[in-house]
This record gives C-alpha cells, structure tokens and sequence, in this order.
C-alpha cells in the first residue's frame, strides 16, 4: 500500500490494479471510499482494455479469437509503484507475456493519483509501445460510501448534475447493452437514490452532456463533487442492497446484444497509433 496525504485528505492505494482504498477527509472524518465488504469486495478497480462486458467473453482481432473478463484483466494485475512526494503516487504496467496472450498489443499504462487541498485527482496515461495500431478502452470504477455520517440513510442522499438532462437508461441483457432504454427520473438535475434502481444492474448512459456530479445528502451539508471530462459514457452501480454507490466514467462501453465481436467495430473503442498517447482524469472534491 501507498499512502499520501495533506493536511485535509489522506489516501490509501494498493499496487494490485492501482486501486484507491480509501480517501480519509480529516477535517470532517468521512471516509469517502466503500469499504469492500461481502457485497462486493472492491474499493474502485481501473477497467481496461475494455469495458463492461464482451459477448461471450470473446473478441475478434485479425482472425484470431481472444477471451477476457468483465472490465479486463488492469485490476487484477499488480502495478510498479512510485512515491513521487507525500501528496503524489504513481502506478505504471506494462504488457507481460499473460497479457499479450489474452490482448495481442504493446503498451505501457500509467495511473497517477495527486492530491490538491480537499482534492484527489487520478489520471489515466496511456502509451502504445507497439509497432501496430492499439485498439482499447478504460473507464473507473470508484465506490463511495453511503451513507457518509451516522443517522441518514441511503434513501437520502441524490446525484446532481452539473446540467439539465434528460437521459436514457440503456438496459442490460447478462451484462450486454440491449435495445431497451428507459428514462432517468431526474427532477431539478437531480436523480434520487435508493436501493431498486439497481436492482436490474447498472444504470448505463450515453450522451450526458454533465462533466461533473455532485454526490450529497438531503440532512446534512457533506458530499463530493466528481469531476470527469471527454468520457463519452457513464455508469452508475451498486450491489444488491448495499451501502456504496459508483460513479464511472469510461472511454468504452459493454458490447451490444447485436455485436460482432470484431475488435476494431466496437462501440466506442480507442485507436491509438504507434508510439501516441492518451490521457485523460477525474477528480473528486470532498467536503
């Protein structure tokens, strides 16, 4: 574990997956992050090289078949970390002879976590060490405990959006984006929370024009504000019953019922060239 800390926050993060365990704020004695118990046993895992689910647990890639998990194979991998000072962390993996066999690509991938006063900042950075053309996604995953202070419940907190929206749930069919889209209940940029709305899994969106959401309770003034731009998709989590909401941003999504499978027509892939790099971060402000 590694851990960095100012004089408002403090964070913990593994090397397996460079995943956030925990984000302490001191002044108000809130721990923002889930605590991984039987619901689900992880804190905010990094998903890549893909997102969601495959179709059959299959892609397709110059004629050949390749078979990976849910979200990839990133958070089970263990990461090289780097104390670069008290306030910053950084996490680097590379392609090993376990990944090319499951995703046929050279890269090196970099997590960098930095805090910033009340802030946290996690920063994704992306290189292809190929000869070849990468094709991949990635998308966060973070968990965040609620409720935040003794004596309010789940049913009291909402999510605020930083705009007006009017959004579509796209339904899930065993972990694939189905035809099937609903309308979010969002009522003044907010969008209560209870334990049903996931009890169908995920809500899945496309097309939110908010770069930033505010998690906060109707009883007390705590919160964060999660901070996230150029993710084309969203998805919003929580285990049957349990005491966590996740809000994801991603750069790629699930396969569709009617995918495929080819790698290189895959809703919202990354092309990334020879020797280019990608970047991309969120953030989460606590108060």
């Amino acid at each position: 574990m590694i851990i960095i800390e100012n004089k408002i926050l403090r964070a913990v993060i593994s090397s397996k997956g460079a995943e956030l365990q925990s984000l302490f704020n001191k002044e108000t004695g809130i721990e923002h992050m889930w605590g991984g118990a039987a619901a689900w046993p992880k804190h905010s895992p990094v998903l890549f090289p893909i997102v969601g689910s495959l179709k059959n647990d299959t892609y397709y890639y110059q004629q050949n078949s390749y078979h990976l998990p849910r979200h990839g194979f990133a958070r089970e991998k263990t990461f090289l970390q780097e104390q670069v000072n008290i306030e910053e962390a950084l996490f680097t993996l590379k392609n090993d002879a376990d990944t090319i066999a499951v995703y046929p690509f050279l890269f090196s991938f970099a997590i960098r976590y930095t805090l910033l006063k009340n802030t946290l900042i996690c920063s994704y950075h992306i290189i292809n060490t190929d000869i070849k053309q990468m094709l991949f996604s990635v998308g966060a995953h973070p968990a965040f405990a609620i409720p935040m202070i003794a004596g309010s419940g789940f049913n009291e907190y909402y999510l605020e959006f930083s705009k007006t929206e009017e959004l579509q749930r796209y339904k899930l069919e065993s972990g694939l984006i189905s035809d099937h889209k609903l309308p979010l209940p969002i009522i003044n940029k907010k969008l209560s929370l209870n334990y049903s709305i996931f009890y169908e899994d995920a809500i899945v969106i496309k097309n939110m024009q908010s770069q930033s959401i505010i998690l906060g309770c109707n009883n007390h003034p705590h919160g964060i504000k999660f901070n996230f731009e150029n993710f084309p998709f969203f998805g919003i989590w929580a285990a049957k019953d349990a005491d966590f909401v996740c809000l994801e941003p991603w750069c790629g999504i699930a396969d569709s019922v009617n995918a495929n499978q080819q790698l290189t027509d895959k809703e919202g892939v990354i092309n990334l060239q020879e020797n280019e790099e990608w970047q991309r971060s969120w953030s989460v402000d606590c108060f």
